[in-house]
């Protein structure tokens, strides 16, 4: 049974559990349950974010938020809601998206669970970038950001290059991603024990993953950034999904795999130091929201845009938790190493538990 809604420019497939868009000869379809699934998280993305610009030490009641929104409360509570919470709230939602995003780049392109941009090691090029400016070069928050992007570019370069032959297999990615993480997480400690104490004290709290203090201008520098990469990502979601079937498959219906695969790769990578460069590595979402998402709107491979979604109700959720749940006020990147660990042994179990 089917229902057109929109004049025929959509149309609702009960029977094939789908949603065609259609406008100007280009046809899109939709599974159905992912699009409920998103519909439900941004639901849950909305509370949350109500969460997150009225509690705290200074409580900020439903009525005056509407208050402060529309413009009508010129008082302190302003200030604490639009100055102080509201870039934490956005950027816990952008760089969620982002980081599950990314994370479903690399699950699509390796066809592996445990794939992640910070356990290949990308993150962790990033992170190398953006302590060689802050340490050597004494760079601000600009110079910052383009280490970080530098650096995971660079890292991800160096991986692909290891692991190609003739071609880039999961396991072979994932192994040399693991090797070259490793290098870089030693000697980021080098550079930190080197360094004068009050910068590296700054930088291991920035190394934690945190978004304690974070203002309007890096929030809104990195969204726009995220903004750009998603539209991108959108561009290469087709390929994506066309690669989850194989690469041989992916070829017979006219997809060029390795020039696909190399530019999702950038995009991830980017998606990643974005996120990095503002609030520091912050681990594990990119490797749980893929999976958690594609359980949720069971789909037979991994899916971008409930990804995307899924992370980003996951780093906010894990933000209030670090603000308000505990007793003291910890970095984001504490609670998502905390919830991913667990996350990362259960993925472990089921994975051994499937071989004969």
């Amino acid at each position: 049974m089917s229902s057109d809604i929109a004049s025929g420019a959509s149309r609702v497939d009960f029977g094939a559990r789908q949603v065609q868009w259609r406008r100007h000869g280009v046809s899109v379809r939709f599974p159905l349950r992912a699009l409920l699934v998103c519909a439900a998280l941004a639901v849950l993305l909305g509370v949350g974010a109500v969460v997150g610009l009225t509690v705290g030490s200074y409580a900020v009641d439903l009525g005056r938020l509407v208050d402060v929104l529309t413009g009508t409360d010129g008082t302190f509570a302003r200030t604490v809601v639009l100055e102080w919470r509201a870039p934490r709230v956005l950027a816990a939602v952008v760089f969620g998206a982002a980081l599950g995003a990314s994370g479903a780049v690399f699950q699509s392109v390796t066809r592996n669970p445990l794939a992640s941009p910070d356990v290949i090691g990308f993150a962790t090029g990033s992170h190398t970038g953006a302590i060689v400016v802050l340490i050597v070069l004494g760079g601000g928050y600009t110079q910052v950001a383009s280490g970080a992007l530098v650096g995971g570019v660079a890292t991800a370069a160096v991986v692909y290059l290891l692991a190609y032959r003739g071609g880039i297999t999961g396991f072979r990615f994932i192994i040399v991603g693991i090797g070259v993480s490793a290098m870089l997480t030693a000697f980021n400690s080098w550079l930190l024990l080197r360094a004068q104490l009050e910068v590296a004290m700054s930088a291991a709290v920035w190394g934690a993953g945190s978004l304690n203090g974070i203002t309007w201008e890096q929030t809104g520098v990195a969204t726009a950034v995220v903004m750009v990469l998603m539209l991108v990502l959108g561009l290469l979601a087709r390929p994506m999904q066309q690669m989850q079937l194989g690469d041989d498959a992916a070829r017979a219906i006219g997809i060029r795999v390795e020039p696909s695969r190399l530019g999702l790769i950038i995009v991830g990578v980017a998606l990643t130091a974005a996120v990095t460069a503002a609030a520091g590595p912050i681990s594990f979402i990119a490797l749980a929201a893929p999976q958690v998402a594609r359980r949720l709107a069971r789909t037979p491979g991994i899916t971008l845009w409930p990804s995307a979604v899924v992370g980003a109700v996951l780093l906010l959720a894990s933000d209030l938790v670090a603000q308000h749940a505990l007793p003291q006020t910890l970095p984001v990147g504490v609670v998502t190493v905390v919830i991913g660990g667990t996350y990362l042994t259960w993925l472990l179990i089921h994975e051994i538990r499937k071989l004969p």
